[in-house]
């Protein structure tokens, strides 16, 4: 059901932007944009329909939007159903209103996840030109040498092309800790697997400015206002040349 035109104030302090004084001063600082134009003081927006930017990053503004976060442990898929009776993610979240997996982590890999029905911050969050970071622990075969890090910091070829980590360290003699901004299939287990080291086991740590040390696997929570925030800020430096589309690890 639409809410209906409000005033820009009230519904940047209900979604959590700023209070009402504050969202004023960005409104009249020209950090605010409504559908692209500048934001005028008392301006009214439809949340159901007005596209509203902050400082370049577009804000949720629907009140039926929510934003779940899930461990999403092994052996689960990333689909809304599955024909093989598999446990799917989205019947670890509540099931009203519908949610949608932000990106992909294959079967086998298991860590953080996002579902939410905001397609805006879906399409952030995923798209490759936005290069949002997303971090994993990979647990590999054998030790894997400096030659073999610095290998995949400065790019490796794959049969789609060439794909780089953003950092690569490692924590433990098996242990990789792998930034990545793409989000290929199965990129980084094939990465690994192209400086001669598979993996083991694949834990996603991170997504963007987003981690979560007490989840449980198979456990989920919902985000919190700054959370979302600070979502829809992320992302914002231009893709690679080794970017790529999105899809799971």
């Amino acid at each position: 059901m639409d809410s209906g035109p409000e005033r820009i104030q009230k519904v940047l302090a209900r979604a959590g932007v700023a209070s009402r004084r504050a969202v004023e001063e960005m409104v009249a600082e020209g950090r605010i944009t409504v559908n692209g134009q500048p934001a005028r003081l008392g301006q009214r927006v439809d949340p159901d329909h007005d596209s509203v930017a902050v400082d370049g990053a577009l804000v949720g503004l629907r009140a039926d939007l929510v934003y779940y976060l899930l461990n999403k442990p092994p052996g689960a898929v990333t689909t809304a159903s599955d024909p093989q009776g598999r446990p799917t993610v989205v019947q670890m979240v509540p099931g009203e209103p519908r949610v949608f997996p932000v990106g992909r982590l294959d079967a086998d890999s298991e860590g953080l996840l996002l579902l939410t029905n905001d397609g805006e911050l879906t399409h952030r969050l995923t798209h490759p030109s936005f290069g949002v970071d997303k971090e994993y622990l990979a647990h590999v075969e054998g030790h894997p040498s400096r030659g073999a890090l610095r290998r995949l910091r400065e790019g490796v070829e794959l049969d789609d092309g060439a794909a780089r980590a953003m950092a690569v360290s490692l924590l433990e003699p098996s242990v990789v800790r792998i930034v990545v901004h793409e989000g290929r299939n199965r990129l980084v287990r094939r990465m690994c697997e192209a400086v001669g080291h598979p993996v083991l086991r694949l834990v996603r740590t991170r997504i963007g400015p987003l981690a979560d040390r007490g989840l449980a696997p198979g456990e989920w929570r919902e985000l919190s206002q700054s959370e979302v925030r600070a979502l829809e800020r992320t992302g914002t430096a231009p893709d690679s040349e080794f970017g790529g589309g999105s899809g799971g690890r």
